[in-house]
């Protein structure tokens, strides 16, 4: 097996670490001046993923939602970003937020982790709805090929509050719960590097609110969206994160995208400043 995903992620540090979200919404395809089809999306990934790569971004996370909602010809689309992101080089992170149990959770797996499958990504995102355990196929198959996987814990969208800050029998709430679970599984992991398993966190949450102290993220990589056009800036991770801005993986998509096509790698440069200027 060559380099696992929690190897080569240990690798990336301060601007290194930047990761950019494609995410072909109608308005951004029609602001570029691209049709809302096959076509127009080919052409805005393309244009992603070369600006990417000229400026050396090493993380990429797809918005699998709005590929799917192309049908066929969107999901052909992904499956040719996926793989000429992944050939220069670029990690991938899926983000399909996948969430079953059984044998329905280890074909989400498959499909998203097995080594040469058409949608083969270096990671995948999961929802933990029906119990941390529930994901064990997506850990298994994981662990097996060298991939990851981020599980969401505290979400930026106003409607997940409820449900993320609820208490457990526990005590302690549902966000905690799954990073604890995801904490001791990334622990007992016969894994000699840990980091294949992560959470999701958003960087407009209050995490201490819900129980995501410093100790209790300890160790694990936090995938973050928020950065950018939700409107926390990039020079804010330290003081969001503290002595884990090291292990955040700090996303930015709509800012990145803009409203044309002109100045994408004006855009990225300008994210790594500010995330350079954050360490």
């Amino acid at each position: 097996m060559s380099e696992t995903f929690a190897q080569r992620l240990a690798g990336l540090s301060g601007p290194s670490r930047l990761c950019v979200g494609i995410d072909p919404h109608r308005n951004t395809l029609s602001s570029w001046g691209l049709s809302d089809d096959r076509e127009g999306l080919s052409r805005f990934c393309a244009t992603i993923v070369e600006e990417c790569v000229a400026s050396g971004v090493s993380i990429l996370k797809p918005q699998v939602a709005l590929f799917e909602r192309h049908g066929v010809a969107g999901m052909t689309v992904l499956a040719n970003t996926i793989s000429a992101a992944r050939e220069s080089g670029i990690l991938v992170i899926a983000d399909v937020k996948r969430g079953d149990i059984g044998t329905s959770l280890a074909g989400y797996a498959e499909a998203w982790l097995a080594p040469g499958s058409d949608w083969e990504a270096d990671a995948m995102t999961a929802v933990a709805y029906q119990g941390v355990g529930s994901l064990e196929p997506a850990f298994t198959l994981a662990s097996e090929a060298g991939k990851g996987v981020f599980v969401l814990a505290a979400t930026s969208n106003p409607e997940g509050w409820v449900v993320q800050s609820a208490l457990t029998s526990e005590g302690d709430s549902v966000a905690q719960r799954i990073t604890t679970e995801l904490a001791e599984r990334s622990q007992r992991s016969s894994h000699s590097l840990t980091g294949w398993l992560g959470v999701v966190v958003g960087a407009t949450v209050d995490r201490h609110s819900v129980g995501l102290s410093d100790d209790v993220l300890g160790g694990l990589p936090l995938l973050v969206p928020g950065f950018g056009a939700q409107g926390v800036g990039l020079g804010e991770l330290q003081e969001r994160f503290g002595s884990l801005a090291p292990q955040v993986i700090p996303n930015v998509s709509r800012s990145v995208a803009g409203d044309d096509s002109h100045g994408v790698s004006q855009r990225i440069s300008r994210h790594q400043e500010e995330l350079g200027l954050a360490w």
